[in-house]
């Protein structure tokens, strides 16, 4: 069989919803794929559900590994990879019947590096909420270069909506961030594939569900406080070894930095927030030392938070608790 698309699934002590998302992509209308379950070093069930699985359907590849993390799990599924084209799944999500078939034939038809579509959340109560990439529907249905329309940078941050060209990813030398314990390993991929392509592709569609009230998620975990950090220093690292890349990106990735450390402020527990903060105004000000910061990206009420944090982190965090 020659595969079309490769589903990489990142496994760590999922059993609760394991059979839902193995279902889903089990059941793909595009029959030819290959189903790469990465079981990181799980505690639970998890591993003999997917040996199960595997035992049933020769497209179902599993690996079991020590837990090493989300990134190094990624990136070991990527290695195997036989397909044309790769896909991610999370374990606690699903995806529809025709999500590959569709992103399939979008990205052969377009010749594209990626395509990607829209999302809906969801929740165990079945409540549902669609999620645009972005509401500028002019950017729908049509092969953009991202290098042309820094705006993409814009668009919702995720990396499991899409179908990602093999040969573009091997090529670029694209892949996840390994750094132990840490989360928000995807925004370092995102980051690196808008960088790179050429040839992208968005659909108006949604056909990835994203769970959001899983206990487990690391945008649930409070601890990991300065993960955030951790991979955004990375992806920094990561333009400094390409000067052209740094070049054309380095104010896009102030503006993303800023957006997601403030998400990152959110989430993290009250006792954190405030050593979270001045760490948040050293990097502005080095940004801004460094002349990195284009304020013609930012919003005013973002410019306005921006000053306060680098300033005032004190009075930040007694306003913006």
């Amino acid at each position: 069989m020659e595969v079309k698309v490769s589903v990489v699934i990142p496994v760590y002590n999922a059993e609760k919803y394991l059979v839902q998302c193995l279902e889903s992509v089990k059941n793909q209308t595009l029959k030819d794929i290959q189903i790469i379950c990465v079981n990181d070093g799980s505690t639970d069930k998890s591993l003999d559900i997917i040996n199960e699985y595997a035992q049933n359907d020769s497209r179902f590849v599993v690996i079991n590994q020590k837990n090493c993390g989300c990134g190094k799990a990624y990136n070991v599924g990527m290695a195997k990879a036989d397909g044309e084209f790769i896909g991610f799944v999370e374990p606690d999500d699903y995806i529809s019947d025709d999500m590959y078939e569709t992103l399939y034939k979008v990205a052969k038809l377009n010749d594209i590096d990626f395509v990607k579509s829209d999302f809906a959340e969801f929740n165990s109560q079945g409540e549902t909420n669609y999620r645009a990439l972005t509401y500028s529907k002019e950017y729908y249905n049509k092969v953009i270069n991202p290098k042309d329309d820094l705006n993409v940078f814009n668009f919702a941050m995720n990396t499991w909506t899409g179908l990602y060209k093999r040969e573009f990813l091997e090529k670029n030398d694209i892949n996840y961030h390994e750094t132990a314990g840490a989360s928000f390993q995807d925004n370092g991929f995102w980051f690196k594939t808008f960088c790179f392509a050429d040839k992208v592709y968005f659909l108006d569609k949604a056909f990835y569900n994203y769970r959001i009230d899983n206990p487990n998620s690391s945008v649930n975990d409070p601890n990991k406080v300065f993960c955030m950090k951790i991979e955004y220093d990375l992806i920094y690292s990561f333009l400094n070894k390409n000067r052209k890349l740094k070049e054309k990106f380095k104010y896009i990735y102030q503006l993303r930095r800023f957006k997601n450390y403030k998400f990152s402020y959110k989430r993290i527990a009250q006792k954190y927030k405030l050593s979270f903060l001045r760490v948040f105004a050293n990097d502005l000000k080095e940004a801004e030392r460094r002349q990195e910061i284009d304020k013609s990206l930012f919003r005013k009420d973002e410019l306005r938070e921006m000053f306060l944090i680098k300033h005032f982190p004190l009075l930040y965090f007694i306003f913006f608790k």
